[in-house]
Protein backbone atom coordinates (compact mmCIF):
# COMPACT_ATOMS: atom_id res chain seq x y z
CA UNK A 1 0.00 0.00 0.00
CA UNK A 2 2.67 2.53 0.79
CA UNK A 3 4.74 1.66 -2.45
CA UNK A 4 1.13 2.67 -4.45
CA UNK A 5 1.04 5.42 -2.36
CA UNK A 6 4.42 6.51 -3.17
CA UNK A 7 4.01 5.89 -6.90
CA UNK A 8 0.23 7.90 -6.66
CA UNK A 9 2.60 10.91 -5.41
CA UNK A 10 4.98 10.89 -7.39
CA UNK A 11 3.20 10.82 -10.78
CA UNK A 12 1.20 13.94 -9.50
CA UNK A 13 4.22 15.39 -8.75
CA UNK A 14 5.61 14.73 -12.06
CA UNK A 15 2.31 15.54 -13.92
CA UNK A 16 1.73 18.55 -11.84
CA UNK A 17 5.73 20.06 -12.52
CA UNK A 18 4.80 19.39 -16.50
CA UNK A 19 2.24 21.56 -16.31
CA UNK A 20 3.82 23.89 -14.46
CA UNK A 21 5.92 27.29 -15.65
CA UNK A 22 9.32 27.91 -15.58
CA UNK A 23 11.63 30.68 -14.37
CA UNK A 24 15.24 30.28 -14.79
CA UNK A 25 16.72 33.62 -15.74
CA UNK A 26 21.03 33.50 -15.68
CA UNK A 27 23.34 35.17 -14.36
CA UNK A 28 23.13 39.52 -14.51
CA UNK A 29 19.05 38.67 -15.62
CA UNK A 30 15.67 38.36 -13.49
CA UNK A 31 12.64 37.31 -14.27
CA UNK A 32 9.28 38.76 -13.70
CA UNK A 33 5.92 37.08 -12.95
CA UNK A 34 2.87 37.79 -14.99
CA UNK A 35 0.16 35.83 -13.87
CA UNK A 36 -2.91 35.22 -15.34
CA UNK A 37 -5.01 32.68 -13.84
CA UNK A 38 -7.95 30.98 -15.35
CA UNK A 39 -10.63 30.65 -12.67
CA UNK A 40 -9.70 32.07 -10.15
CA UNK A 41 -7.75 35.80 -8.47
CA UNK A 42 -6.93 38.70 -10.59
CA UNK A 43 -3.45 38.26 -11.69
CA UNK A 44 -0.95 40.73 -12.81
CA UNK A 45 2.49 41.22 -12.56
CA UNK A 46 4.30 39.60 -9.96
CA UNK A 47 5.97 42.23 -7.09
CA UNK A 48 8.85 39.92 -6.35
CA UNK A 49 11.71 39.61 -9.43
CA UNK A 50 13.02 35.58 -9.83
CA UNK A 51 16.71 36.25 -9.26
CA UNK A 52 19.36 33.76 -11.18
CA UNK A 53 18.62 30.14 -10.62
CA UNK A 54 14.89 28.59 -11.45
CA UNK A 55 11.50 28.82 -10.01
CA UNK A 56 8.61 27.29 -10.71
CA UNK A 57 4.92 29.27 -11.27
CA UNK A 58 1.38 28.44 -12.59
CA UNK A 59 0.83 26.94 -15.47
CA UNK A 60 -1.19 30.21 -17.16
CA UNK A 61 1.73 32.40 -15.73
CA UNK A 62 4.79 33.53 -17.97
CA UNK A 63 8.16 34.63 -16.96
CA UNK A 64 9.66 38.10 -18.78
CA UNK A 65 13.10 37.62 -18.83
CA UNK A 66 15.04 41.01 -17.87
CA UNK A 67 18.88 41.81 -18.39
CA UNK A 68 20.49 43.62 -15.48
CA UNK A 69 23.51 43.82 -17.42
CA UNK A 70 24.82 47.34 -18.13
CA UNK A 71 22.62 48.44 -21.87
CA UNK A 72 24.24 50.05 -24.76
CA UNK A 73 22.24 52.22 -27.22
CA UNK A 74 24.02 53.56 -30.03
CA UNK A 75 22.16 56.83 -31.69
CA UNK A 76 23.04 58.13 -35.11
CA UNK A 77 22.86 61.55 -36.05
CA UNK A 78 23.19 62.84 -39.62
CA UNK A 79 23.00 66.28 -41.35
CA UNK A 80 22.66 68.03 -37.86
CA UNK A 81 22.86 71.51 -37.69
CA UNK A 82 26.07 73.82 -36.13
CA UNK A 83 25.70 77.28 -35.09
CA UNK A 84 27.45 78.21 -38.27
CA UNK A 85 24.89 77.11 -40.35
CA UNK A 86 27.21 73.55 -41.53
CA UNK A 87 25.82 70.12 -41.01
CA UNK A 88 27.90 67.56 -39.23
CA UNK A 89 27.40 63.69 -38.73
CA UNK A 90 28.02 62.25 -35.33
CA UNK A 91 26.41 59.31 -33.04
CA UNK A 92 26.20 59.34 -29.76
CA UNK A 93 26.64 56.09 -26.88
CA UNK A 94 24.45 56.21 -24.04
CA UNK A 95 24.88 52.88 -21.75
CA UNK A 96 22.50 52.39 -18.80
CA UNK A 97 20.99 49.61 -16.11
CA UNK A 98 17.85 49.02 -15.58
CA UNK A 99 17.00 49.28 -11.69
CA UNK A 100 13.89 47.91 -11.13
CA UNK A 101 12.52 45.18 -13.59
CA UNK A 102 9.22 45.14 -12.10
CA UNK A 103 8.31 48.38 -12.55
CA UNK A 104 9.98 48.16 -16.16
CA UNK A 105 7.74 45.10 -17.07
CA UNK A 106 4.36 45.98 -15.62
CA UNK A 107 4.56 49.95 -16.51
CA UNK A 108 6.39 50.15 -19.77
CA UNK A 109 7.38 46.99 -21.38
CA UNK A 110 10.57 44.68 -21.75
CA UNK A 111 9.80 43.52 -24.97
CA UNK A 112 12.53 44.21 -27.64
CA UNK A 113 13.20 43.85 -31.55
CA UNK A 114 15.12 41.28 -34.13
CA UNK A 115 18.21 43.74 -33.36
CA UNK A 116 17.71 43.62 -29.53
CA UNK A 117 16.65 47.07 -29.05
CA UNK A 118 14.37 48.14 -26.36
CA UNK A 119 10.61 48.94 -27.01
CA UNK A 120 10.80 51.12 -23.85
CA UNK A 121 13.51 53.43 -25.36
CA UNK A 122 11.76 53.95 -28.47
CA UNK A 123 8.82 54.56 -27.02
CA UNK A 124 9.65 57.21 -23.86
CA UNK A 125 13.58 57.95 -24.11
CA UNK A 126 14.69 58.18 -27.76
CA UNK A 127 12.93 61.08 -28.77
CA UNK A 128 13.08 63.60 -25.81
CA UNK A 129 16.94 62.37 -25.43
CA UNK A 130 17.86 63.23 -29.46
CA UNK A 131 15.89 66.42 -28.81
CA UNK A 132 18.93 67.29 -25.95
CA UNK A 133 21.09 66.25 -28.05
CA UNK A 134 20.25 68.83 -30.78
CA UNK A 135 19.96 71.44 -28.41
CA UNK A 136 23.33 71.31 -27.42
CA UNK A 137 24.85 70.70 -30.50
CA UNK A 138 23.24 73.57 -31.86
CA UNK A 139 24.93 76.29 -29.33
CA UNK A 140 28.16 75.27 -31.10
CA UNK A 141 29.28 76.08 -34.60
CA UNK A 142 31.22 72.80 -36.74
CA UNK A 143 34.92 74.07 -36.78
CA UNK A 144 34.27 73.58 -32.68
CA UNK A 145 32.74 70.88 -32.99
CA UNK A 146 34.91 68.49 -35.40
CA UNK A 147 38.87 69.75 -33.81
CA UNK A 148 37.81 70.47 -29.83
CA UNK A 149 37.18 67.27 -27.72
CA UNK A 150 36.32 69.85 -25.24
CA UNK A 151 33.72 70.51 -27.02
CA UNK A 152 32.47 67.02 -27.38
CA UNK A 153 32.82 66.77 -23.74
CA UNK A 154 30.62 69.46 -22.68
CA UNK A 155 28.19 68.46 -25.32
CA UNK A 156 28.15 65.09 -23.63
CA UNK A 157 27.82 66.34 -20.18
CA UNK A 158 25.14 68.89 -20.83
CA UNK A 159 23.10 65.38 -22.64
CA UNK A 160 23.26 63.58 -19.33
CA UNK A 161 21.83 66.13 -17.63
CA UNK A 162 18.76 66.19 -20.16
CA UNK A 163 18.54 62.58 -19.63
CA UNK A 164 18.52 62.26 -16.10
CA UNK A 165 15.82 64.86 -16.08
CA UNK A 166 14.10 62.40 -19.28
CA UNK A 167 14.46 59.42 -16.51
CA UNK A 168 12.77 61.94 -13.57
CA UNK A 169 10.02 62.91 -15.93
CA UNK A 170 8.80 59.89 -17.21
CA UNK A 171 9.61 57.36 -14.16
CA UNK A 172 11.55 54.52 -16.72
CA UNK A 173 13.09 52.39 -14.07
CA UNK A 174 17.31 52.94 -15.75
CA UNK A 175 20.26 54.97 -14.58
CA UNK A 176 22.73 56.08 -17.00
CA UNK A 177 26.30 55.77 -16.76
CA UNK A 178 27.59 57.28 -19.21
CA UNK A 179 27.02 59.47 -22.33
CA UNK A 180 29.54 59.87 -24.52
CA UNK A 181 29.81 61.91 -27.93
CA UNK A 182 31.58 59.80 -31.01
CA UNK A 183 33.66 61.61 -33.78
CA UNK A 184 32.06 64.63 -35.45
CA UNK A 185 32.31 64.12 -39.25
CA UNK A 186 31.70 67.59 -41.64
CA UNK A 187 30.57 67.15 -44.88
CA UNK A 188 32.68 65.87 -47.89
CA UNK A 189 33.06 69.27 -49.55
CA UNK A 190 34.51 70.75 -45.91
CA UNK A 191 36.81 67.95 -45.06
CA UNK A 192 37.93 68.15 -48.61
CA UNK A 193 38.54 71.88 -48.33
CA UNK A 194 40.31 71.60 -44.82
CA UNK A 195 42.44 68.46 -46.63
CA UNK A 196 43.47 71.43 -49.09
CA UNK A 197 44.10 73.72 -46.76
CA UNK A 198 46.64 71.77 -44.48
CA UNK A 199 48.48 70.63 -47.58
CA UNK A 200 49.38 74.44 -48.51
CA UNK A 201 49.98 75.23 -44.94
CA UNK A 202 52.47 72.04 -45.08
CA UNK A 203 53.62 73.45 -48.41
CA UNK A 204 54.30 76.86 -47.15
CA UNK A 205 56.36 75.51 -44.16
CA UNK A 206 58.52 73.43 -46.61
CA UNK A 207 59.37 76.27 -48.49
CA UNK A 208 60.42 78.19 -45.77
CA UNK A 209 62.37 75.58 -44.34
CA UNK A 210 63.60 75.44 -48.15
CA UNK A 211 64.85 78.90 -47.74
CA UNK A 212 66.43 78.90 -44.10
CA UNK A 213 68.79 75.77 -45.97
CA UNK A 214 69.85 77.71 -48.54
CA UNK A 215 70.28 80.67 -46.78
CA UNK A 216 72.54 79.06 -44.18
CA UNK A 217 74.26 76.99 -47.59
CA UNK A 218 75.02 80.50 -48.75
CA UNK A 219 76.41 81.94 -45.99
CA UNK A 220 78.41 79.33 -45.27
CA UNK A 221 79.87 79.86 -48.41
CA UNK A 222 80.25 83.11 -48.64
CA UNK A 223 82.16 82.50 -45.17
CA UNK A 224 84.33 79.72 -46.90
CA UNK A 225 85.30 82.25 -49.67
CA UNK A 226 85.99 85.21 -47.47
CA UNK A 227 88.28 82.70 -45.09
CA UNK A 228 90.13 81.78 -48.69
CA UNK A 229 90.59 85.42 -50.04
CA UNK A 230 91.69 85.87 -46.54
CA UNK A 231 94.23 83.64 -46.66
CA UNK A 232 95.34 84.35 -50.19
CA UNK A 233 96.04 88.17 -48.79
CA UNK A 234 98.05 86.97 -46.03
CA UNK A 235 100.47 84.62 -48.64
CA UNK A 236 100.29 87.29 -50.96
CA UNK A 237 98.78 85.31 -54.14
CA UNK A 238 97.25 86.53 -56.82
CA UNK A 239 94.23 84.82 -57.70
CA UNK A 240 95.68 83.08 -60.13
CA UNK A 241 98.44 81.42 -57.92
CA UNK A 242 95.82 80.73 -55.31
CA UNK A 243 94.24 78.92 -57.59
CA UNK A 244 96.87 77.00 -58.92
CA UNK A 245 98.33 76.25 -55.36
CA UNK A 246 94.45 74.80 -54.65
CA UNK A 247 94.66 72.85 -57.79
CA UNK A 248 98.09 70.82 -56.47
CA UNK A 249 95.96 70.50 -52.92
CA UNK A 250 93.91 68.82 -55.00
CA UNK A 251 96.17 66.59 -57.05
CA UNK A 252 98.43 65.71 -53.92
CA UNK A 253 94.61 64.42 -52.24
CA UNK A 254 94.00 62.22 -55.18
CA UNK A 255 97.10 60.60 -55.04
CA UNK A 256 97.46 60.60 -51.47
CA UNK A 257 96.74 56.75 -50.91
CA UNK A 258 99.46 55.39 -53.02
CA UNK A 259 97.74 55.64 -56.50
CA UNK A 260 100.31 56.09 -59.40
CA UNK A 261 99.05 59.67 -60.85
CA UNK A 262 100.64 61.49 -63.90
CA UNK A 263 99.54 65.28 -64.38
CA UNK A 264 99.96 67.16 -66.84
CA UNK A 265 100.60 71.14 -65.86
CA UNK A 266 100.17 73.37 -68.60
CA UNK A 267 102.55 76.80 -68.33
CA UNK A 268 99.44 79.70 -68.53
CA UNK A 269 99.66 80.36 -64.47
CA UNK A 270 102.23 82.92 -62.89
CA UNK A 271 104.74 81.54 -61.15
CA UNK A 272 104.99 81.87 -57.13
CA UNK A 273 108.43 83.86 -57.14
CA UNK A 274 109.02 86.23 -60.08
CA UNK A 275 112.43 84.57 -61.77
CA UNK A 276 112.48 86.96 -64.70
CA UNK A 277 113.70 89.51 -62.14
CA UNK A 278 116.47 87.66 -60.44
Amino acid sequence: MRTVLTLVFATALVFGMAGCSVAAPDAGHEAVWVEKPIFFGHGGVDPTPVQPGREFGAMTSTAVDVNMLPQRVDMEFDDMMTSSGVPVNFHVVATFTITDPVKLVSKYGADTDEKGNWGFWQRTVDQPLRTAVRDAVKKRDMQEMAISQTAADAVGTEVSTAAIKIVQQTGVPILFSAINVGRVNPPDAIKNQRIETAAQEQRAITEQQTKLAEDQRKAAEQSRAAADNAYRQAMQLSPDQFLQLERIKMQRDVCAHGTTCTFFIGGGASPVIDVGRK
